[in-house]
């Protein structure tokens, strides 16, 4: 199981940035230990803490020429990184 799938790269993302916490879109049945473990192997870093959000995939309904399509949006999984002083993850060239 690949823990870590891809970083997020967003405004508020960056504004986090400066508390040096990194925000990744990860697999829906790691845990907080699975993920602290695969970000410090994958980037050499040392890992503060770990919080992870669930979003639930929520249903879309739109009125087109055929009807009504009906359909969901795709469930994920973020984690919050917290990185100690000194460390940081450069997402662009990595």
């Amino acid at each position: 199981m690949d823990v870590l799938i891809k970083p997020i790269n967003t405004e508020k993302v960056t504004d986090l940035e400066k508390l040096n916490q990194y925000v990744f879109i990860v697999h829906k049945n790691a845990n907080k230990i699975q993920i602290k473990n695969a970000v410090e192997k994958a980037y050499n870093v040392k890992v503060i803490s770990v919080n992870t959000v669930y979003y639930s995939g929520k249903k879309i309904e739109r009125y087109t020429k055929a009807g009504f399509r009906r359909g969901k949006k795709t469930s994920f999984k973020k984690a919050y990184v917290t990185l100690a002083d000194g460390d940081k993850i450069d997402i662009f060239n990595n």
